[in-house]
């Protein structure tokens, strides 16, 4: 299995594709599955996220394309840019992740944030959409190298069981 250990160039054109949902996304190890529907594993430095648009590099030297995938979300909107502001910042301080746009923002859905929203004047649909939400003051982690040289290979755990008292 093909294990990327670290990113492309954005500017890079892509030969292959996968889809990853936010959550995903915020992972810096797991097995995916390319559009072509062949399995192969992420493994880059840890606190490294990925965006929709990035570029991941295999080692046979592939170069795979990130979409956000769609997802289920809370479109939020309100009645003046002003409100719409507020709202954000109130939905800012409970550090979730948020999806700012001209004119309506997109969270995860949360029952207690939409009644929060809502006694602030705004309104909450339901949609599907790719999610890319700010990612903060300090920015996310993007780190453009690998350690191939150090001599250890990458090592996928997804699917591993936990330890049970019998084995």
């Amino acid at each position: 299995m093909q294990i990327a250990t670290h990113l492309a160039p954005r500017h890079t054109e892509a030969t292959e594709a996968v889809e990853l949902s936010f959550d995903q996304r915020e992972k810096s190890r797991l097995r995916a599955t390319l559009l072509n529907g062949e399995a192969f594993g992420i493994q880059l430095r840890i606190g490294t996220m990925l965006s929709h648009g990035d570029k991941l590099a295999l080692p046979d030297g592939r170069i795979v394309g990130v979409i956000a995938a769609q997802e289920s979300l809370h479109e939020v909107r309100a009645a003046s840019a002003t409100a719409l502001a507020k709202i954000a910042y109130h939905v800012g301080n409970r550090h979730v992740p948020l999806q700012i746009e001209s004119d309506y923002l997109l969270m995860l859905p949360d029952h207690v944030l939409k009644a929060m929203v809502e006694g602030l004047g705004g309104t909450v649909s339901a949609v599907t959409r790719g999610f890319q939400p700010e990612s903060g003051a300090y920015g996310h982690s993007h780190v453009h190298h690998s350690h191939d040289d150090e001599g250890h290979g990458g090592r996928i755990h997804d699917g591993l069981q936990p330890r049970t008292q019998d084995r």
